[in-house]
């Protein structure tokens, strides 16, 4: 991969100041996009990098700093500015709407045509799927697709006014591997054809693979740009983190006990009534980590949420250290020995209008030392936020501030502390490290090895495939509500759990 060749940038974005109640969330920003580069975009949770291009997009308006796009100053007061400026963005969590088509969805913001509308919008999809190799089928309802189609109806949107400027957040989040690779292709070709391609990520092999620079922020500010031939994983790592990153963590060889979550014949109702779980068995015992993969939609979050309690059981038995707990409380199967790290952190992890200290002890606040007969020992519960800000490394103002206020990675970091202190017998964790940076990551993927090291039983449902190959000592790959293969990752090909993960092979579950 060669860098683009210099010339006149389509953005430069200098001394961009953006701040916050009590942050600081860019601080004098430079930033330069060239035609026909893919420009990672790197950095820690509150890195401000999220925040730097949601005022390229419009979405916020700088305190400070100027913003030029194709030599000329301009001021970007919202997304439809952005837009006209030939700015596109696809963002994290997709903006469709379900129950309509393909050319519906497009031609409800974007058709000239007042007579047969369909018809222009359905052409230019064709033209541009074949320009960049976007399979997209216009007639298809959103609620068809798959998440990776669903992306590249969300590219062909941002691409159909006219972007030659693309930002995209986190967009191998969702995605198979071949999905990923699939994506990496089409974006080769958007820069071959000489658009500028922000490509915001976590994930280090994927900058390598597909970036002719990098960026990383660090605290709001931009800690060095280099072209990705000088740059190296541990070097990059560094630069986000402050210090030195270790990838592979080593695993030990599980020595596995007695059975501590049991699953027989779970079903499981989705929120449209069918069933999204369908007919699964399976074990997790003391002392190993049983992971779950898989694309997202596939039953994992139904699954997880009938054995925390937060999803009533259609049939089948869901037994912890033997006692049945399908339809229990969340508050019963807490009490006995569950930890949960749920992926809808803002909505199940925390509760946003509550102080840091509050959150800290959501769990076990009515017992002791919290409480004390009929009143809440406020100092007690404040020493104990004070505990997991420090061990946790969370970025907190106080343990006085309003939890929702912080980072979504440092909300992460508070849950992963809160749940693990109370050193549960049984680790339910949902992408424990979603929006985690890589020095976050590296903590919370040593904490959960340690306590399977203790003897804990951990349940790992991640959407990231290294994730749950590098913890897993068992591989579950779900597909449809149903385990299509239970394989050992340490002898199965990336390639051939991919195939699983969209139901392409399968194997007898053990």
């Amino acid at each position: 991969m060669t860098l683009a060749s210099a010339g006149e940038p389509l953005v430069r974005m200098r001394g961009i100041v953006k701040r916050f109640p009590g942050v600081l969330a860019n601080d004098h920003v430079d930033f330069d996009l060239l035609p026909g580069e893919i420009h990672a975009l790197l950095g820690e949770n509150g890195a401000g990098k999220t925040t730097l291009m949601n005022i390229l997009y419009g979405i916020y308006q700088p305190d400070e700093g100027e913003i030029i796009v194709r030599g000329r100053r301009v001021r970007i007061r919202s997304p439809r500015d952005a837009i006209r400026q030939g700015i596109g963005m696809v963002h994290q969590h997709f903006l469709l709407v379900d129950k309509h088509t393909v050319a519906e969805n497009l031609a409800m913001g974007y058709a000239r045509s007042f007579l047969n509308p369909l018809k222009e919008v359905k052409a230019r999809i064709r033209d541009l799927g074949e320009r960049y190799g976007i399979r997209v089928d216009p007639d298809a309802y959103v609620w068809q697709l798959s998440v990776g189609e669903q992306q590249r109806v969300e590219i062909v949107k941002a691409l159909y006014p006219g972007a030659d400027i693309l930002v995209l957040d986190e967009p191998t989040s969702v995605l198979t591997p071949q999905e990923a690779e699939d994506l990496f292709e089409v974006l080769g070709r958007m820069r071959d054809d000489g658009k500028g391609i922000v490509f915001i990520t976590h994930k280090l092999p994927e900058v390598f693979r597909v970036a002719d620079r990098v960026t990383v922020m660090r605290r709001g500010r931009v800690v060095g740009t280099l072209p990705i031939e000088r740059a190296t994983r541990e070097s990059l790592a560094r630069m986000m983190v402050g210090r030195e990153v270790v990838f592979e963590l080593e695993r030990p060889p599980s020595r596995p006990g007695k059975p501590v979550l049991v699953v027989r014949d779970l079903v499981v109702q989705g929120d449209s009534g069918r069933d999204a779980v369908r007919g699964i068995s399976f074990e997790v015992r003391e002392g190993e980590i049983l992971g779950i993969a898989g694309v997202a939609g596939n039953g994992q979050k139904e699954l997880v949420h009938a054995i925390v309690g937060l999803r009533r059981v259609k049939s089948g038995s869901i037994r912890v250290m033997g006692v049945e707990v399908a339809n229990r409380s969340p508050r019963e199967i807490a009490e006995l020995g569950v930890g949960h790290i749920p992926e809808e952190r803002l909505r199940l992890g925390i509760v946003p209008d509550m102080s840091v200290a509050e959150n800290s002890v959501l769990k076990s606040y009515y017992r002791p030392p919290y409480r004390r007969g009929v009143l809440l020992d406020y100092g007690e519960i404040r020493r104990t936020a004070e505990s997991l800000i420090e061990e946790y490394e969370i970025d907190a103002p106080s343990p006085d501030a309003r939890a929702g206020l912080l980072s979504g990675g440092n909300i992460q970091k508070l849950i992963v502390g809160r749940e693990l202190t109370r050193d549960p017998t049984l680790i339910v964790a949902s992408n424990p490290t979603f929006g985690l940076d890589v020095g976050a990551t590296e903590r919370t993927r040593r904490l959960l090895l340690r306590k399977r090291a203790e003897g804990r039983a951990i349940l790992l449902v991640s959407g990231d495939l290294d994730e749950v190959i590098q913890l897993s000592d068992r591989l579950a790959v779900m597909y449809e509500g149903r385990f299509v293969g239970i394989v050992e990752p340490d002898r199965t090909s990336r390639e051939r759990i991919g195939l699983m993960m969209s139901g392409s092979e399968m194997e007898v579950a053990q």
